[in-house]
């Protein structure tokens, strides 16, 4: 366990219930406002949509809508976003809904103040790597699930159909300067897709754990936030009006956006991304639960973290847990209380004879997360941990 860090967050965290009605007091950073949406109706739905333009109204902000933001999100639809941001002339964006919009605002940000195409500055796989030529436009965060952390961190993931690639692309800069993180506002997420969300943020925080770059502050914020997690999320998958249920598991998924800042995530990312590379339908909360106890599994019989594990069993609400095994134990049961311990891989398309394309897919355009696992994984062993989970 290290005593080093190194942390700047620059986002205004406003959380908490009602949250959403301080938005116009705040000073916002430009005139115009993208307002990002994603191409359901969850927004209008929980009611934020109306409430964020009677906001953005009373901050004197005028607003152009673009509503095309996809479950996976793509690259082209991330171009045309800044594009239309340009024609517009919006000089900042407000990211209203769940993990995918979240991601397109760092991407569309980027792309609607630099010159090319956004797979010249991914890093990764077939990406260029190129650095940014100007700051992109500011982002105004307004989360409608409890997933992804995306809404404090200059992280996106967007998909190259073309060249099946799922990448993180992201730079410093990108850091929303406002995040709304208002509970109230997650109440109409169905069941299936709260479990999703909240297994994600779940997931975010045991592989900062995991990881061999945990430090004093990143376990802090990671244990806090597994514990609020497991504690309420299968009261959150229940009954989605249990208010006192989603601010819990929107705390812990805030968290998990901090602390990611502080310490990477694993492999456990790069594996999933590559299978909804593959299969697009295959949502990304559902694909790392498919994996997590078989990735869990690894480490624990290479006695790579045993502690670490020890530790997130006891957050968990394993009190007098004792070995690594515990937290399988504790995983699975969760699992159970959230009704997708059954998920199958081969319902979404995946066959048995991918496994080793998807472990090379892994670590050719996320490779840097397999840096952070605890102890080495082979292409071969990542293929393994894909048969494991196999159903």
């Amino acid at each position: 366990m290290t005593m080093n860090f190194d942390f700047n967050n620059p986002t205004r965290i406003l959380f908490g219930s009602g949250k959403l009605g301080e938005l116009g007091s705040q000073a916002m950073p430009g005139k115009k406002a993208l307002l990002l949406m994603s191409g359901g109706k969850s927004a209008k739905v929980s009611g934020a949509y109306n409430r964020t333009l009677e906001q953005l109204h009373k901050a004197g902000v005028e607003v152009a809508e673009f509503a095309k933001v996809m479950e996976n999100p793509v690259k082209e639809m991330v171009m045309e976003g800044a594009a239309f941001a340009r024609e517009n002339g919006c000089d900042f964006i407000v990211a209203l809904g769940g993990g995918a919009v979240l991601d397109s605002a760092v991407a569309i940000a980027a792309m609607a103040t630099n010159p090319g195409d956004l797979w010249d500055y991914v890093n990764g796989g077939t990406g260029k790597g190129k650095p940014l030529s100007n700051p992109g436009l500011p982002i105004v965060t307004i989360t409608l699930t409890a997933g992804t952390g995306s809404e404090v961190n200059c992280w996106g993931v967007i998909s190259n159909l073309e060249t099946k690639e799922k990448i993180g692309f992201g730079y410093p800069e990108l850091v929303p300067v406002l995040a709304i993180v208002d509970p109230e506002l997650m109440k109409t997420v169905p069941s299936k897709y709260t479990a999703y969300q909240g297994f994600d943020a779940l997931f975010h925080n045991t592989e900062v754990m995991m990881s061999n770059g945990v430090n004093i502050l990143s376990e802090a914020i990671a244990l806090s936030a597994i514990e609020n997690i497991a504690k309420y999320l299968p009261r959150a998958v229940k009954d989605g009006n249990d208010l006192e249920a989603r601010e819990h598991v929107a705390y812990g998924s805030t968290m998990a956006g901090i602390a990611m800042q502080l310490t990477s995530t694993t492999a456990q990312h790069s594996m999933e991304h590559a299978m909804s590379a593959y299969h697009h339908n295959l949502p990304h909360g559902a694909g790392l639960i498919m994996i997590s106890k078989a990735f869990a599994e690894f480490f624990i019989e290479k006695h790579a973290c045993d502690g670490q594990f020890i530790k997130m069993a006891r957050a968990m609400g394993m009190e007098n847990a004792d070995k690594p095994e515990d937290f399988i134990t504790a995983l699975v049961k969760l699992q159970e209380e959230c009704g997708v311990a059954d998920l199958k891989m081969s319902d979404y398309g995946i066959t048995s004879d991918e496994f080793m394309d998807l472990a090379v897919n892994a670590r050719e355009t996320m490779g840097g997360l397999f840096l952070a696992n605890p102890c080495p994984m082979s292409d071969e062993e990542c293929a393994g941990i894909f048969e494991k989970s196999y159903r």
